[in-house]
């Protein structure tokens, strides 16, 4: 099974100014495309070639781990986003969030600080843990919950190609930014699974 490049839901340019066109050229197209690449390349002639993604992330380590883990957190990251945001949180994911910390905003506040404050390159996620609570967590370099056996609802990529084209080095510029691109009718289906 090869590995393909998802194209995106939107144009290039759709999600500008909080996420350049120039930022989507390198970001997606060269970064996450060479993830799609190096992935093909390692797994080409293995038996990872007849897995799908989440099994080669599961069952991997290493480059090969590295190369999907990636692939997979990207598109995770590119599929939350839509032009202008859209929606609100559902009545049962905003219960949630306000049962976890207190409002909407403080959660909003707590991720962008977890975001902000990884040291190096990774993610910031928001996951439902196995008795169904949510929970912040960090992951350096290519680290998604899929391994720990949580289950991915939203993500902030704090790698500096996500962002220094369009903020330089100001993280938490690009991390409040973000929230005004969410797709949370997308996050509300992935809280709902």
């Amino acid at each position: 099974m090869t590995i393909e490049l998802p194209k995106l839901p939107y144009e290039h340019n759709a999600l500008e100014p909080i996420i350049s066109q120039k930022t989507i050229e390198f970001h997606y197209g060269k970064h996450h495309q060479a993830y799609v690449n190096n992935l093909n390349n390692l797994i080409k002639g293995t038996d990872l070639e007849k897995k799908d993604l989440v099994e080669i992330i599961k069952t991997s380590e290493g480059g090969v781990f590295n190369n999907a883990a990636q692939v997979w957190n990207h598109t995770f990251y590119f599929y939350q986003f839509i032009p202008g945001g859209k929606g609100q949180p559902s009545e049962d994911f905003l219960n949630a969030i306000e049962k976890q910390w207190g409002s909407l905003e403080d959660f909003k506040k707590e991720f962008n600080t977890a975001s902000a404050t990884l040291f190096g390159s990774g993610w910031a996620w928001l996951v439902k843990n196995k008795e169904g609570k949510l929970e912040i967590t960090k992951e350096s370099n290519a680290g998604t919950p899929l391994t720990k056996g949580l289950r991915p609802i939203l993500t902030f990529d704090v790698w500096e190609h996500a962002y220094y084209i369009d903020y330089q080095n100001r993280r938490p510029d690009y991390l409040n930014a973000l929230w005004s691109i969410i797709n949370w009718d997308e996050i509300n289906k992935r809280f709902a699974e």
